[in-house]
Protein backbone atom coordinates (compact mmCIF):
# COMPACT_ATOMS: atom_id res chain seq x y z
CA UNK A 1 0.00 0.00 0.00
CA UNK A 2 2.92 2.28 1.30
CA UNK A 3 6.44 2.39 2.46
CA UNK A 4 7.03 4.77 5.75
CA UNK A 5 11.29 5.91 5.15
CA UNK A 6 13.17 7.59 8.11
CA UNK A 7 16.50 8.58 8.69
CA UNK A 8 18.84 8.94 11.44
CA UNK A 9 22.21 11.43 11.37
CA UNK A 10 23.74 9.15 14.20
CA UNK A 11 26.67 6.43 12.66
CA UNK A 12 26.27 2.52 12.70
CA UNK A 13 23.80 1.21 15.46
CA UNK A 14 22.56 4.04 16.40
CA UNK A 15 21.51 5.02 12.59
CA UNK A 16 19.80 1.75 12.73
CA UNK A 17 16.01 2.69 12.10
CA UNK A 18 13.05 -0.14 12.31
CA UNK A 19 9.63 0.42 12.14
CA UNK A 20 6.65 -0.55 14.45
CA UNK A 21 2.58 -0.81 14.17
CA UNK A 22 1.20 1.24 16.96
CA UNK A 23 -1.54 -0.76 18.60
CA UNK A 24 -5.16 0.43 17.86
CA UNK A 25 -8.27 -0.34 16.15
CA UNK A 26 -10.66 0.95 13.20
CA UNK A 27 -14.14 0.20 14.00
CA UNK A 28 -13.46 -2.49 16.67
CA UNK A 29 -11.17 -4.18 14.35
CA UNK A 30 -7.18 -4.26 15.41
CA UNK A 31 -5.30 -2.32 13.04
CA UNK A 32 -3.23 -5.22 13.04
CA UNK A 33 -5.80 -7.41 11.37
CA UNK A 34 -6.38 -5.33 8.50
CA UNK A 35 -2.24 -3.67 7.44
CA UNK A 36 1.26 -4.76 8.31
CA UNK A 37 4.40 -3.05 9.04
CA UNK A 38 8.00 -4.53 7.45
CA UNK A 39 10.43 -3.84 10.39
CA UNK A 40 13.40 -3.37 8.30
CA UNK A 41 11.49 -1.53 4.82
CA UNK A 42 8.58 0.48 6.43
CA UNK A 43 6.51 -1.00 3.41
CA UNK A 44 2.83 -1.84 4.31
CA UNK A 45 1.10 -4.12 3.65
CA UNK A 46 -3.07 -5.20 3.13
CA UNK A 47 -3.43 -8.24 5.62
CA UNK A 48 -6.97 -8.73 4.04
CA UNK A 49 -8.75 -7.31 1.45
CA UNK A 50 -11.15 -4.25 2.29
CA UNK A 51 -14.82 -3.78 1.63
CA UNK A 52 -15.90 -0.48 1.11
CA UNK A 53 -19.24 -0.97 2.75
CA UNK A 54 -17.66 -1.87 5.77
CA UNK A 55 -14.46 0.12 5.81
CA UNK A 56 -14.14 3.20 4.05
CA UNK A 57 -11.02 4.59 5.34
CA UNK A 58 -8.59 3.78 8.29
CA UNK A 59 -6.39 5.56 10.16
CA UNK A 60 -3.32 4.61 12.12
CA UNK A 61 0.47 5.24 13.52
CA UNK A 62 3.73 3.61 12.60
CA UNK A 63 6.83 4.64 14.66
CA UNK A 64 10.16 4.36 13.56
CA UNK A 65 13.25 3.41 16.29
CA UNK A 66 16.63 3.73 16.15
CA UNK A 67 18.86 0.79 17.59
CA UNK A 68 20.81 3.04 20.27
CA UNK A 69 20.86 2.84 24.34
CA UNK A 70 18.11 4.42 25.38
CA UNK A 71 16.36 4.54 22.01
CA UNK A 72 14.83 6.64 20.19
CA UNK A 73 11.73 7.72 18.10
CA UNK A 74 9.43 8.77 16.15
CA UNK A 75 6.43 8.61 15.02
CA UNK A 76 3.68 9.48 11.76
CA UNK A 77 -0.03 9.02 10.62
CA UNK A 78 -0.65 7.22 7.92
CA UNK A 79 -4.39 7.41 6.28
CA UNK A 80 -5.73 4.74 3.86
CA UNK A 81 -9.08 5.52 1.54
CA UNK A 82 -11.12 2.48 0.65
CA UNK A 83 -12.12 2.82 -3.05
CA UNK A 84 -15.42 1.55 -4.04
CA UNK A 85 -15.31 -1.33 -6.10
CA UNK A 86 -19.05 -2.68 -8.11
CA UNK A 87 -18.66 -5.96 -6.05
CA UNK A 88 -22.67 -5.98 -5.16
CA UNK A 89 -25.52 -6.70 -7.50
CA UNK A 90 -28.78 -4.51 -6.91
CA UNK A 91 -31.38 -5.75 -5.12
CA UNK A 92 -35.19 -5.59 -5.72
CA UNK A 93 -37.17 -4.22 -3.03
CA UNK A 94 -40.65 -4.53 -5.13
CA UNK A 95 -42.57 -6.59 -6.13
CA UNK A 96 -41.23 -9.02 -4.19
CA UNK A 97 -40.33 -12.78 -5.55
CA UNK A 98 -41.60 -15.29 -3.18
CA UNK A 99 -42.04 -18.84 -4.05
CA UNK A 100 -45.21 -19.69 -1.77
CA UNK A 101 -47.47 -16.74 -3.49
CA UNK A 102 -47.98 -14.85 -6.83
CA UNK A 103 -48.58 -10.81 -6.52
CA UNK A 104 -50.46 -9.81 -10.21
CA UNK A 105 -50.52 -6.02 -10.66
CA UNK A 106 -54.71 -5.32 -11.98
CA UNK A 107 -54.78 -3.53 -15.37
CA UNK A 108 -58.75 -2.55 -16.01
CA UNK A 109 -59.69 -3.26 -19.49
CA UNK A 110 -60.38 0.85 -19.78
CA UNK A 111 -57.27 2.17 -18.60
CA UNK A 112 -55.67 4.61 -21.35
CA UNK A 113 -52.33 5.27 -22.48
CA UNK A 114 -49.99 5.68 -20.00
CA UNK A 115 -51.37 4.06 -17.64
CA UNK A 116 -49.33 3.44 -14.14
CA UNK A 117 -48.92 -0.10 -13.78
CA UNK A 118 -46.64 -0.53 -11.46
CA UNK A 119 -43.39 0.20 -9.97
CA UNK A 120 -39.54 -1.67 -9.78
CA UNK A 121 -37.91 -0.37 -6.40
CA UNK A 122 -34.38 -1.73 -6.32
CA UNK A 123 -31.31 -0.42 -4.13
CA UNK A 124 -27.69 -0.89 -4.72
CA UNK A 125 -24.83 -0.37 -1.62
CA UNK A 126 -22.44 0.62 -4.00
CA UNK A 127 -21.72 4.31 -4.18
CA UNK A 128 -21.01 6.30 -6.98
CA UNK A 129 -21.68 5.56 -10.63
CA UNK A 130 -21.87 2.28 -9.37
CA UNK A 131 -25.43 2.30 -7.36
CA UNK A 132 -26.59 4.33 -10.25
CA UNK A 133 -29.45 1.79 -11.88
CA UNK A 134 -31.27 1.77 -15.12
CA UNK A 135 -34.47 -0.37 -15.59
CA UNK A 136 -35.20 -2.47 -19.15
CA UNK A 137 -37.91 -4.52 -20.33
CA UNK A 138 -36.76 -7.79 -21.28
CA UNK A 139 -39.54 -10.22 -22.54
CA UNK A 140 -42.94 -9.62 -22.16
CA UNK A 141 -46.01 -11.27 -23.29
CA UNK A 142 -46.92 -8.46 -25.48
CA UNK A 143 -44.29 -6.15 -25.81
CA UNK A 144 -46.27 -3.31 -27.44
CA UNK A 145 -48.78 -3.03 -24.61
CA UNK A 146 -46.36 -2.07 -21.78
CA UNK A 147 -43.01 -0.07 -21.26
CA UNK A 148 -40.80 0.57 -18.78
CA UNK A 149 -38.95 3.89 -17.27
CA UNK A 150 -35.43 3.58 -17.92
CA UNK A 151 -34.57 5.44 -14.72
CA UNK A 152 -37.51 5.51 -12.36
CA UNK A 153 -38.59 1.71 -13.10
CA UNK A 154 -42.00 2.85 -14.08
CA UNK A 155 -44.38 0.01 -16.06
CA UNK A 156 -46.70 1.84 -17.99
CA UNK A 157 -49.21 1.10 -20.90
CA UNK A 158 -48.43 2.47 -24.46
CA UNK A 159 -51.50 1.49 -26.19
CA UNK A 160 -55.44 1.70 -25.17
CA UNK A 161 -55.96 -1.87 -23.53
CA UNK A 162 -58.34 -3.51 -25.92
CA UNK A 163 -60.84 -6.54 -25.56
CA UNK A 164 -58.71 -8.56 -27.26
CA UNK A 165 -55.42 -9.14 -24.75
CA UNK A 166 -54.97 -11.41 -22.59
CA UNK A 167 -56.18 -11.52 -19.02
CA UNK A 168 -52.25 -13.09 -17.96
CA UNK A 169 -49.77 -10.90 -18.60
CA UNK A 170 -45.70 -11.76 -17.54
CA UNK A 171 -43.06 -8.87 -17.74
CA UNK A 172 -39.55 -9.63 -16.82
CA UNK A 173 -37.51 -6.31 -16.34
CA UNK A 174 -33.59 -6.26 -15.89
CA UNK A 175 -32.20 -3.76 -12.96
CA UNK A 176 -28.80 -3.02 -14.25
CA UNK A 177 -26.11 -0.70 -12.44
CA UNK A 178 -23.47 1.53 -14.01
CA UNK A 179 -20.37 0.04 -12.95
CA UNK A 180 -17.67 -1.52 -15.04
CA UNK A 181 -17.94 -4.23 -15.48
CA UNK A 182 -22.06 -3.56 -14.40
CA UNK A 183 -24.04 -6.11 -12.26
CA UNK A 184 -27.83 -6.82 -13.05
CA UNK A 185 -30.78 -8.50 -11.63
CA UNK A 186 -34.14 -9.77 -12.93
CA UNK A 187 -37.46 -9.33 -11.28
CA UNK A 188 -40.63 -11.32 -12.55
CA UNK A 189 -43.97 -8.75 -13.04
CA UNK A 190 -47.51 -10.61 -13.53
CA UNK A 191 -50.07 -8.36 -14.68
CA UNK A 192 -54.02 -9.40 -14.89
CA UNK A 193 -55.71 -7.63 -17.66
CA UNK A 194 -59.34 -7.56 -16.17
CA UNK A 195 -62.19 -5.56 -14.81
CA UNK A 196 -63.30 -7.95 -11.90
CA UNK A 197 -61.48 -10.06 -8.94
CA UNK A 198 -63.25 -13.23 -9.99
CA UNK A 199 -62.23 -13.11 -13.43
CA UNK A 200 -58.62 -12.26 -12.62
CA UNK A 201 -58.41 -15.67 -9.83
CA UNK A 202 -59.87 -17.76 -13.03
CA UNK A 203 -56.53 -17.02 -14.29
CA UNK A 204 -54.07 -17.26 -11.51
CA UNK A 205 -55.18 -20.45 -9.91
CA UNK A 206 -53.39 -22.89 -11.43
CA UNK A 207 -50.11 -22.80 -8.75
CA UNK A 208 -47.41 -24.92 -8.91
CA UNK A 209 -46.55 -24.64 -5.21
CA UNK A 210 -49.79 -25.21 -4.55
CA UNK A 211 -49.75 -28.97 -5.77
CA UNK A 212 -46.50 -29.90 -4.27
CA UNK A 213 -48.13 -28.38 -0.63
CA UNK A 214 -51.12 -30.92 -1.47
CA UNK A 215 -48.75 -33.87 -2.27
CA UNK A 216 -46.67 -33.39 1.00
CA UNK A 217 -49.88 -33.46 2.96
CA UNK A 218 -51.41 -36.42 1.72
CA UNK A 219 -48.25 -38.31 2.08
CA UNK A 220 -47.68 -37.51 5.50
CA UNK A 221 -51.39 -38.10 5.81
CA UNK A 222 -50.82 -41.51 4.76
CA UNK A 223 -47.99 -42.00 6.36
CA UNK A 224 -50.27 -41.19 9.72
CA UNK A 225 -52.62 -43.37 8.97
CA UNK A 226 -50.30 -46.46 8.20
CA UNK A 227 -48.63 -45.55 11.68
CA UNK A 228 -52.17 -45.88 13.55
CA UNK A 229 -53.08 -49.08 11.28
CA UNK A 230 -49.70 -51.28 12.61
CA UNK A 231 -50.49 -50.07 16.05
CA UNK A 232 -53.67 -50.95 15.89
CA UNK A 233 -53.11 -54.56 14.78
CA UNK A 234 -50.49 -54.97 17.22
CA UNK A 235 -52.65 -54.00 19.81
CA UNK A 236 -55.40 -56.68 18.28
CA UNK A 237 -53.19 -58.99 18.61
CA UNK A 238 -51.62 -58.05 22.03
CA UNK A 239 -55.05 -58.54 23.67
CA UNK A 240 -56.19 -61.59 21.91
CA UNK A 241 -52.89 -62.91 23.00
CA UNK A 242 -53.21 -61.90 26.44
CA UNK A 243 -57.20 -63.27 26.41
CA UNK A 244 -56.44 -66.45 25.85
CA UNK A 245 -53.00 -67.40 27.51
CA UNK A 246 -55.54 -66.18 30.56
CA UNK A 247 -58.53 -68.49 29.54
CA UNK A 248 -56.02 -71.30 28.62
CA UNK A 249 -54.87 -71.17 32.65
CA UNK A 250 -58.30 -70.91 33.57
CA UNK A 251 -59.36 -73.89 31.91
CA UNK A 252 -56.54 -76.14 33.33
CA UNK A 253 -56.85 -74.78 37.11
CA UNK A 254 -60.88 -75.58 36.74
CA UNK A 255 -60.21 -79.00 35.12
CA UNK A 256 -57.65 -79.53 37.49
CA UNK A 257 -58.95 -77.99 40.68
CA UNK A 258 -62.50 -77.94 40.25
CA UNK A 259 -63.46 -80.10 42.70
CA UNK A 260 -61.38 -79.27 45.85
CA UNK A 261 -62.99 -77.52 49.01
CA UNK A 262 -62.28 -73.83 49.79
CA UNK A 263 -63.23 -72.05 52.83
CA UNK A 264 -66.53 -71.66 53.27
CA UNK A 265 -67.78 -68.03 52.92
CA UNK A 266 -70.59 -66.40 54.17
CA UNK A 267 -71.49 -62.94 52.36
CA UNK A 268 -72.45 -60.59 55.19
CA UNK A 269 -76.16 -60.11 54.65
CA UNK A 270 -76.52 -63.91 55.35
CA UNK A 271 -77.23 -65.54 58.88
CA UNK A 272 -76.09 -69.14 59.80
CA UNK A 273 -79.57 -70.84 59.92
CA UNK A 274 -78.18 -73.48 62.49
CA UNK A 275 -77.64 -71.25 65.14
CA UNK A 276 -81.32 -68.90 66.74
CA UNK A 277 -82.70 -66.00 65.53
CA UNK A 278 -84.37 -65.00 62.55
CA UNK A 279 -83.39 -65.46 58.72
CA UNK A 280 -82.44 -61.64 57.57
CA UNK A 281 -84.17 -63.05 54.23
CA UNK A 282 -86.88 -64.30 53.03
CA UNK A 283 -87.08 -67.97 52.09
CA UNK A 284 -89.73 -69.86 49.74
CA UNK A 285 -89.46 -73.41 50.49
CA UNK A 286 -91.91 -76.11 48.15
CA UNK A 287 -92.24 -79.79 49.08
CA UNK A 288 -92.54 -82.19 46.56
CA UNK A 289 -93.57 -85.60 47.75
CA UNK A 290 -93.63 -88.82 45.44
CA UNK A 291 -95.22 -91.92 46.59
CA UNK A 292 -92.31 -94.25 45.13
CA UNK A 293 -90.02 -92.60 47.32
CA UNK A 294 -88.80 -91.82 50.68
CA UNK A 295 -86.82 -88.31 49.84
CA UNK A 296 -87.91 -84.93 49.99
CA UNK A 297 -86.40 -82.69 47.35
CA UNK A 298 -86.22 -78.67 48.26
CA UNK A 299 -86.00 -76.15 46.27
CA UNK A 300 -85.37 -72.36 47.39
CA UNK A 301 -86.00 -69.46 45.24
CA UNK A 302 -83.68 -66.21 46.13
CA UNK A 303 -83.69 -63.04 44.89
CA UNK A 304 -82.17 -62.87 41.16
CA UNK A 305 -79.43 -60.24 42.45
CA UNK A 306 -77.81 -62.76 44.66
CA UNK A 307 -75.17 -65.21 44.25
CA UNK A 308 -75.74 -68.50 43.96
CA UNK A 309 -73.37 -70.64 46.73
CA UNK A 310 -74.01 -74.58 46.81
CA UNK A 311 -72.82 -76.00 50.42
CA UNK A 312 -72.22 -79.78 50.43
CA UNK A 313 -72.87 -81.96 52.74
CA UNK A 314 -69.68 -80.82 54.33
CA UNK A 315 -70.38 -77.51 54.61
CA UNK A 316 -67.67 -76.55 52.24
CA UNK A 317 -68.29 -74.38 48.71
CA UNK A 318 -68.05 -75.13 45.73
CA UNK A 319 -68.96 -73.67 42.17
CA UNK A 320 -70.73 -75.96 39.72
CA UNK A 321 -70.50 -76.41 35.82
CA UNK A 322 -72.72 -73.59 34.57
CA UNK A 323 -71.28 -71.23 36.95
CA UNK A 324 -68.17 -71.53 35.89
CA UNK A 325 -69.19 -71.60 32.23
CA UNK A 326 -71.05 -68.32 33.02
CA UNK A 327 -68.03 -67.13 34.52
CA UNK A 328 -66.11 -67.80 30.92
CA UNK A 329 -69.28 -66.38 29.21
CA UNK A 330 -68.61 -63.18 31.33
CA UNK A 331 -65.09 -62.78 30.65
CA UNK A 332 -65.26 -63.26 26.65
CA UNK A 333 -68.28 -60.59 26.59
CA UNK A 334 -66.16 -57.96 28.52
CA UNK A 335 -63.52 -58.78 25.86
CA UNK A 336 -65.66 -58.60 22.91
CA UNK A 337 -66.75 -55.46 23.94
CA UNK A 338 -63.34 -53.94 24.38
CA UNK A 339 -62.45 -55.09 20.96
CA UNK A 340 -65.66 -53.71 19.09
CA UNK A 341 -64.83 -50.60 20.88
CA UNK A 342 -61.55 -50.15 19.95
CA UNK A 343 -62.67 -51.20 16.07
CA UNK A 344 -65.08 -48.53 16.71
CA UNK A 345 -63.03 -45.80 17.15
CA UNK A 346 -60.39 -46.95 14.63
CA UNK A 347 -63.08 -46.99 11.88
CA UNK A 348 -64.31 -43.09 13.02
CA UNK A 349 -60.47 -41.79 12.61
CA UNK A 350 -60.04 -43.80 9.58
CA UNK A 351 -63.44 -42.12 8.33
CA UNK A 352 -62.09 -38.60 9.72
CA UNK A 353 -58.79 -39.14 8.00
CA UNK A 354 -60.06 -39.76 4.43
CA UNK A 355 -62.34 -36.96 4.40
CA UNK A 356 -59.62 -34.69 5.00
CA UNK A 357 -57.62 -35.76 2.57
Amino acid sequence: IFTVRARDADFNQNARVSYILEDSSVNGVPVSSLVSVSADSGVIHAVRSFDYEQIKDLQFRVKAQDGGSPPLSSNVSVKITIQDQNDNAPQVLYPVQSGASVVAEIVPRSADVGYLVTKVVAVDVDSGQNAWLSYKLQKATDRALFEVGSQNGEIRTVRQVTDKDAVKQRLTVVVEDNGRPSRSATVNVNVAVADSFPEVLSEFTDFPHDKEYNDNLTFYLVLALAVVSFLFIVSIIAILSVKCYRWRREQMFYKSGANLPVIPYYPPLYADVGGTGTLQHVYNYEVCRTTDSRKTDLKYERPCSESIISLDSSGTQTLTHAQKQRLNFDDCDDQVRNIFFFILTFTCLCHEVRNYI
